[in-house]
């Protein structure tokens, strides 16, 4: 692409003296006229820009002593400016480089030659761009846009007729790079006095110059500015009435006139009278005109002018400046960020009530607080955006702030309040504390919105909002998890009946088919052909053999283990046939489908820190195994390309806000009992970036502590290289007392009066067990731990307090009482400082197991110093598949157990801190893209199913106001 110099509507300047007989645009000392003469200015033809040419005068010689010596100083004075701003720009980065950009219709060089010479005496790039004569304004502003988004490009300059200088087209423009300063933005910042963010128009910059020059000091001189009213006339205006110095205007009268002006500039002049009387002698005159021609006489705008390259200075100039700016915006930007004022009520209303009731900011507000940049976010609607991940690039050398897991102990099924007491501390710490903080989050699945457990986006006044947005669809990237995982089951099935019913030479012919006479391979196809051990290019010179190896992956039917998924609780897709119809000539074969958050795919998004390494783990993603024991990968069936387009935007993690406006990244949402169960490594290192040194950002792991927290430390921790600060171990009451002895819990049944009475012995008895177990889980991997007990409205202070002591004791480094349900942040200011106070500490953070441990070792680790069991006990398929990974290199990959998160234990009625039993692995499984093997405890299923009142009985929809109701 070319890019160029800006020129205003008003175009370049001239200045030269003026001879009798010739036109009037040059500085002269010799009085305008004979006595009781007049001084006619009239105007020549058109110019190809639209303004008038030039203006000429009918009287009187001038002499030219001074002129062109009083440009040359000029420009000599600013290029040695311009040059002390380059080194010290290139000081602080020295690979940059300021460019500068003309967009022109036609191919005329000759601005293109005069910055060029202006530019090379800096060091300065410039390019152009030619359009046709005929462009039509959209293609302008295609060109606009593109320069836009071009990070390269410091200034654009538009050498455009004035009929395409548009309000549409000079709007476009990014005013960072209008260096011109011809916006309505430009302008008005200028008139305003703003010029932190703006530019002053090069010409005026020249203008002022050369009345510096010609008649120093300026204030309280007179200045007849004759003709134009457009940018250059405003612009001039304001900054000749800064200097100090009175504006007169040709359309004023006579009687008006209280003083004789001691220059004047002659703009868009049209035919204008000016007696003598109105100019004193000696007065200095100074032409705009965009004509690049010149006499002998001129000091004009062409390659041999003075004045010429001193606007061509100062728009060289503006070029150093946009440039020092935009490095400056890459550096890391203070938040500035304004609460939203909660007012919480009693009772509390229901949670998409209060959500309904709060006006969230816009994102885009949102994002300038946070220090994000305009070209570092995409918005979806109003309340959400994506953040792209040059965000990392910009602020690569920007100190992490700190890192917080929330966590819990083994909740009922009614959940514990992880989310909620997230979104309370982010509160807590930046709407009351004013530190810098970030909460991430999972993006909820439909599976429990629609099911037993409802949304995921808080409570009370702790929530995402909109929370309606939030719990459903969000940006869509659970349907491209979805879009991309299904279209690699198809892709699975296609091979395997086409290379079912063709022989070697007919799946040849199609898989590399002759195009205008040539067969090439694809790239992806030669990657294959490489990790085959054929290094050839040219699909002629493959043998038989050859032929036969590429063509065929002959995947093995009864070991292949991608299954298709859907985001919904179908307890009736956890097998099913597919085939069945004549079309698909026999190749019926068993499979099933999972959850969509349970796809491995969504496991990739969670764990990739970059789009390279989720394509290169899209890549290594093993779908099953061959006749001969060899993994297919996705990358063999050609697909992992498309793959990686289905999800090049999901890979962008979503910016929300809570109730009082601190910000919400919302990204992936494996669950914990079937996945790893956190949130993405990008959404982290993101917002680690942004918070600052001395900021928080607040992560939550699903579950319990035994089944998030452990695959936090043991998987993500290792993907990402970052290290936690703190644990807040997230409890409640009922929890408790289910731990301590308590009935049995059941979503959609009311509670048993012992978990809405006091009852402290089953609260000590959960503490004495439960809670006490997770605080140990969470010690042994050398991290302090926050207790924080998130308080329902049925709890006693005695039952508070006791949870709190025994906290304490069993090691906790402090534990709290939560109240933001009811208060919002307010609620949870104490647990905010208590965090801030551990994470002031130095932690001892480290690995469970090293990953070298052979993979049964690792299992049992975890099963013992996580779960409490005496052993593991393998079945004979899983002892099978261990060795096969050990075969296939897969052996030193974390452990990621699936297990049900309502015990320690695999039997999910077994509460407290279950001892004396056998783990069960009844099969282990892969996820070699993901890079971890993941073994199935018990009959842990990966597709949940619905009960037998789920959640949607109470959700609907207003036909008129189209409100959502019966979200939580």
């Amino acid at each position: 692409m070319k890019l160029a110099l800006i020129r205003s509507a008003c175009s370049s300047l001239r200045l030269h003296p003026a001879r009798a007989g010739s036109r009037l645009s040059g500085l002269s000392r010799r009085p305008l006229g004979a006595a009781g003469g007049r001084l006619m200015l009239r105007t020549g033809a058109t110019s190809s820009s639209g303004v008038h040419p030039k203006c000429t005068v009918d009287f009187g010689k001038r002499t030219q002593k001074g002129d062109a010596s009083e440009c040359d100083g000029s420009v000599r004075d600013v290029v040695q400016s311009i040059k002390e701003a380059m080194v010290a720009l290139q000081r602080r980065n020295p690979a940059i480089q300021p460019l500068l950009a003309i967009l022109q219709v036609g191919e005329d060089d000759s601005v293109l030659e005069i910055n060029k010479k202006m530019a090379g005496k800096i060091g300065l790039n410039i390019t152009q761009i030619c359009l046709a004569k005929e462009c039509s304004e959209d293609e302008i502003v295609e060109e606009l846009l593109k320069l836009n988004e071009d990070p390269r490009v410091h200034g654009v300059y538009l050498h455009l007729p004035a009929a395409s200088l548009t309000s549409r087209v000079l709007n476009t423009l990014a005013p960072g790079k209008d260096v011109d300063g011809i916006s309505d933005l430009s302008l008005g910042r200028l008139i305003r006095g703003d010029l932190s963010k703006g530019f002053v128009p090069p010409m005026a910059s020249a203008v002022l110059d050369m009345l510096e020059k010609h008649d120093a000091p300026l204030e309280g001189k007179t200045v007849l500015l004759v003709g134009g009213e457009g940018p250059l006339q405003l612009a001039l205006q304001c900054l000749i009435e800064r200097s100090g110095m009175v504006v007169l205007k040709s359309n004023w009268n006579s009687k008006s006139l209280q003083r004789q002006a001691d220059a004047v500039v002659l703009l868009d002049a049209g035919n204008v009278d000016v007696p003598p009387a109105w100019v004193r002698p000696g007065a200095a005159v100074i032409c705009c005109e965009p004509s690049p021609e010149t006499d002998e006489h001129a000091i004009g705008l062409s390659s041999k002018s003075g004045l010429g390259f001193l606007t061509a200075a100062y728009r060289t100039q503006n070029v150093v400046r946009s440039c020092s700016r935009w490095l400056q915006d890459q550096q890391y930007r203070p938040w500035s960020l304004r609460s939203l004022k909660l007012q919480p009520l009693t009772p509390v209303p229901s949670d998409i009530e209060i959500s309904r009731d709060q006006t969230p900011k816009p994102v885009d507000q949102l994002a300038e607080e946070i220090g994000l940049l305009p070209e570092e976010f995409e918005a979806y609607g109003r309340n959400k955006a994506k953040v792209r991940l040059s965000l990392l690039n910009r602020l690569h050398s920007q100190p992490d702030g700190k890192y917080i897991l929330v966590a819990g102990i083994t909740p009922t099924p009614l959940g514990e309040g992880k989310s909620t007491v997230t979104i309370g501390l982010v509160q807590a710490m930046s709407a009351h504390l004013k530190h810098n903080s970030f909460a991430c989050l999972r993006q909820p699945s439909q599976g429990p919105t629609f099911g037993v457990k409802g949304g995921a986006a808080g409570g009370g006044y702790a929530q995402v909002i909109p929370m309606e947005e939030f719990n459903l669809h969000l940006t869509g990237d659970i349907h491209a998890i979805t879009a991309a995982n299904n279209l690699m089951a198809a892709a699975i099935d296609a091979r395997m009946l086409h290379e079912a019913t063709q022989s070697d030479k007919a799946l040849f012919n199609r898989l590399v088919p002759s195009v205008n006479g040539v067969r090439r391979f694809s790239p992806i196809q030669i990657s294959r052909l490489r990790r085959l051990g054929i290094n050839k290019t040219d699909p002629t010179s493959l043998t038989p053999q050859e032929v036969s190896t590429f063509v065929r992956l002959d995947l093995d039917p009864a070991k292949i283990t991608w299954q298709r998924v859907v985001d919904t609780n179908d307890r009736f897709l956890r097998k099913i046939t597919v085939g069945q119809a004549s079309t698909e000539k026999g190749q019926i074969r068993e499979t099933g489908f999972d959850i969509a958050v349970a796809s491995e795919i969504m496991a990739i998004l969670a764990l990739s820190d970059s789009l390279k390494d989720m394509k290169t783990r899209l890549a290594r993603m093993v779908v099953g195994t061959s006749r001969s024991g060899r993994p297919v990968t996705a990358e063999d069936l050609g697909v992992s390309g498309a793959l990686a387009v289905l999800m090049k935007d999901a890979i962008k993690p979503t910016l929300m806000q809570t109730l009082e406006g601190t910000p919400v990244f919302v990204h992936a949402g494996p669950f914990a009992n079937i996945a790893h169960g956190n949130s993405s490594v990008l959404a982290d290192k993101l917002a680690l970036k942004l918070v600052g040194r001395d900021g928080f950002v607040v992560t939550e792991a699903g579950f319990g502590a035994d089944i998030g927290m452990e695959k936090f430390f043991n998987i993500k921790c290792r993907a990402s290289g970052l290290r936690p600060n703190v644990v807040v171990l997230v409890a409640t009451v009922r929890a408790l007392k289910m731990h301590g002895g308590g009935p049995n819990v059941s979503a959609g049944t009311p509670l048993p009066r012992e978990y809405i009475d006091e009852n402290l012995n089953l609260v000590e008895g959960g503490c004495r067990s439960n809670l006490k177990k997770q605080i140990q889980i969470a010690h042994q991997f050398g991290v302090p731990v926050v207790m924080a007990l998130n308080v329902f409205k049925t709890d006693t202070q005695a039952e508070i307090d006791l949870v709190c002591q025994i906290a304490k004791e069993c090691g906790a480094s402090d534990a709290v009482p939560c109240h933001h349900w009811a208060q919002g942040g307010r609620g949870s200011v104490e647990l905010a400082q208590a965090v801030n106070e551990a994470a002031s500490k130095p932690s001892n953070f480290q690995f469970l197991y090293n990953t070298e441990m052979p993979i049964t070792e690792k299992i049992r680790t975890i099963a013992q110093k996580v779960y409490g069991a005496d052993d593991i006990e393998l079945s004979p398929e899983a002892k099978a598949k261990i060795d096969y990974y050990n075969q296939q290199g897969y052996g030193s990959l974390p452990i990621c157990m699936a297990k049900t998160h309502l015990s320690l234990s695999h039997m999910p009625d077994r509460k407290g801190t279950p001892t004396g039993f056998v783990l069960p692995i009844r099969d282990v499984r892969a996820s070699i893209g993901a890079g971890f093997i993941y073994p199935l405890v018990g009959t842990m299923s990966t597709m949940p199913g619905l009960p037998t009142r789920p959640c949607f009985y109470d959700i609907d929809l207003d036909p008129v106001t189209e409100e959502i109701t019966g979200l939580f």
